[in-house]
Formats: structure tokens, sequence, C-alpha cells
């Protein structure tokens, strides 16, 4: 991509109207653009950053036996009434409207009921079990006040896995799976030192649910941490009790702020129940399916990598999730100068190397701010300068390393990679 050719432009100044550092940051890079409070469009550059998150995670579902599929955003409110959930008093979020047609239709705010009944259809014998599916999703949940930017909004991409068990035990291996490649996650998008197993409420259907908690001052939650173990306690469940029976000490614990990136639930057979999913096991019984959600919503994670990277005028993406493996700005508009850009620029891309090409008749200046906002962690400089002294400057933002190079180097560093 030549960044002449890219349609969007950073900003000098975020949106008055915005607090969350992730939303001005996000909005002054050219990455989001607000359509409302609580739905943000994702630009090329924001764009590119999500669907590389949302390619970690699916490499990650893949890997633990998820199967993709992707289901409706409209919801049927007879399915609904089936788990009782139908009703504002016990979902209150819900966005609902009524059918020329008639007949009345809600957005969906997650996806159990719709995958229960549709694993009626498919699941009969033990043979067919187990089944882990997920999705990516927009969800739509009517929240009163949308804030923190990209991490809470009235409409957001989630990524909802389900999984349907025999028994608890294969239910209760595959959730270790789940929370095992959730760690893998958080620690390839760059903030999995950060980021902690953290028990929770966990409803009707187990003792506890698990959250993953990203320390930072912009989260809503407070958890107790302990930072030995690497794993938390959730303010809502903080008691002598609950630490007694997860074996953690009081003088242990730190309390501190965090956001909520990732959560995993045992459901139970409380959703098997209500739709009769059940199967034929090896004796001929007829049991119930036992069930497990998992979730992770891209654009929080996004949003949360920003709180805990960026700054107030520069961003630094973590490799894997980079908008562009590359930055390459071309300093002036000599003949070798562009000549030496635009050969390195056409071998790193036949390699398949994703670069964004400063090419832009603007100045110096304008070009490093703009690449601090940006925040592709890798950058290479030509420059009159740097062909003098032998090559190209290249930089690692993440090692905060400086250094001549040829451009050979350069390309066999991708090589290499």
């Amino acid at each position: 991509m030549r960044q002449s050719e890219l349609f969007t432009k950073t900003r000098k100044e975020a949106p008055k109207d915005e607090t969350a550092k992730n939303a001005k940051l996000l909005i002054r890079s050219g990455f989001i653009h607000k359509e409302m409070a609580g739905a943000y469009a994702y630009l090329p550059l924001g764009y590119r950053v999500l669907q590389r998150i949302c390619g970690i995670i699916r490499d990650e579902m893949n890997g633990i036996g998820g199967q993709e599929l992707h289901l409706t955003s409209l919801q049927d409110k007879r399915v609904w009434e089936k788990t009782g959930r139908w009703s504002d008093e016990v979902i209150d979020n819900w966005f609902k409207t009524t059918l020329s047609a008639g007949g009345e239709v809600g957005l969906a705010t997650t996806h159990e009921e719709p995958l229960t009944n549709l694993m009626t259809e498919f699941i009969h014998s033990y043979k067919d079990l187990p089944a882990y599916v997920y999705q990516f999703q927009t969800k739509f949940r009517n929240e009163k006040r949308a804030k923190s930017g990209i991490m809470r909004g009235r409409e957001f991409l989630m990524k909802d896995l389900y999984s349907f068990s025999r028994s608890q035990e294969e239910h209760s291996a595959f959730y270790e799976e789940a929370k095992n490649a959730y760690i893998r996650i958080f620690d390839r998008a760059g903030i999995g030192e950060r980021t902690f197993f953290t028990s929770a409420s966990g409803g009707s259907f187990s003792p506890y649910s698990h959250e993953f908690q990203t320390l930072t001052d912009a989260g809503e939650d407070t958890i107790y941490l302990d930072r030995t173990r690497k794993i938390a306690v959730n303010d809502e469940i903080y008691s002598e009790d609950v630490l007694k029976d997860l074996g953690l000490l009081k003088d242990d614990l730190e309390k501190v702020t965090a956001v909520e990136v990732g959560n995993i639930f045992s459901l139970g057979t409380k959703f098997s129940d209500a739709f009769g999913l059940t199967y034929i096991d090896e004796t001929n019984e007829k049991r119930p399916v036992i069930m497990g959600s998992y979730g992770i919503g891209p654009g929080r994670l996004m949003g949360a990598i920003v709180e805990v990277l960026g700054g107030k005028n520069e961003m630094i993406w973590p490799k894997e999730v980079a908008p562009f493996d590359l930055h390459l700005i071309q300093l002036s508009d000599d003949e070798q100068t562009k000549s030496e850009a635009e050969a390195l620029y056409q071998k790193l891309t036949q390699l398949g190397v994703e670069v964004l090409w400063d090419d832009r008749a603007v100045s110096a200046g304008a070009k490093f701010a703009d690449a601090d906002l940006i925040g592709i962690p890798s950058r290479a400089v030509v420059s009159t300068k740097a062909l003098e002294a032998g090559g190209v400057e290249f930089t690692d933002r993440i090692e905060d390393s400086v250094e001549v190079v040829a451009s050979e180097v350069i390309i066999n560093r991708y090589v290499t990679e």
C-alpha cells in the first residue's frame, strides 16, 4: 500500500466528546470513525488490525477443534421464549423491532439459544459428540450509556465458541484447552504479561465462571490479583469463603483495576434442557448434552491493546496485530532515494511482506509524526543521509533499536521470519 493512496488521514486532535484513550488515538491515527455513541466504523488501517486479531483467534480456535460457522443477527422471538430470555426483565439490553409482515424480532446479544436450537438437528448420538463451533458475529446491546470507546459499544464484533460434550469430564477437559488457547491469544496479541485468569460469578451454571482481565486504569472492573500465581478474583465474588475455596491468601492479593478481554463459562444443561438437546449413549440411554461458552471481543481486545501500549501521540502495535509488517518511509524525491525505496518495496511485497510505503510529498516531520501515530513497529527510512552511510535506517520500535543496514539485510530478515 502506497500511503499517498490511503484515503484516510491522521488528525491533530480527537473529537472533543471522546474521553477514552483508545478511541482518541484510533480516531486521530485514522483507524476508526465514530458513527454515533457506541458504534464505530473500522477504516482500512483499523480493519487490518481487527482482521489480524481475528486471525490469531481463528488460528487458536481451529487448533482446539473449533469449526467456524456464521449465525444470523436477526433472532426469532419463539426460540428465546423457551429459556425466558426474550423478556426485557431478564435481558435488559435487547434491540427489538416489528416486521412489516407482522411479528417481533430481536438483534442478537449472544447466541446460546439459536445455536442450541440448531444443534438439535445434528446431535442425536454419542457418535455426534463432542462438537465445538464458533463464529465471528456482530452483536447488538442496547447499553444505557456507551463508553470506553471500542471497549464497550452498542454494536460490536464477538467471537463466541460453544462446546457440546457427553459428560462433565469431557467438558472440563475442553474447558482447560480453551483456557490455554485464550492465554496463547493474549500472549500473541502482546498483552499476555498484563492479562490474568480471573475467577468470577458463575451464575446458575457453576460455582465460578472465568474471565481474562488486563490491567489498565481504563478498566471497569476491580480484581484481587496474586501476581506470583498469575490468577485473580473479581471483586463481585471476593470473600473469605471464595478465597479459601480457591486456595488464595488475602495477604498475597493486590487490589487493581482491569478490563475484561475474554470469558469462559460452563453452561451445564440449562440450554440443553430448554431445547431438548439430548443424545443416546453407548448403553442406549438418553442423556442431556453438557455445554460451555467462550467469548472474546476482537474490537475490545484491540481497544485494550491501545490502552496498555499507546501513548498520547504514538502507538506501537505488537508485530502480530500491526496493520502492516513494515513502514517504509521515503524522505526525499531525488532519483536515488526514490529508486532505492521503490526497489525495496517491490522486493518485499513479492515476498509477501505487507508494506506501507510513505511516498507522500510532505515534510519529514509530518511523516515521522504520522508514523508514530500509526504505530507499525518496524520502520525502514530511505534518505540521502542513510544511503551515504551505506544503506537504509531500520528501526525496531519494540526492541528500541536503530541501525543503518543494506537493503538486503532487511529483505533477509523477512525471509528468515
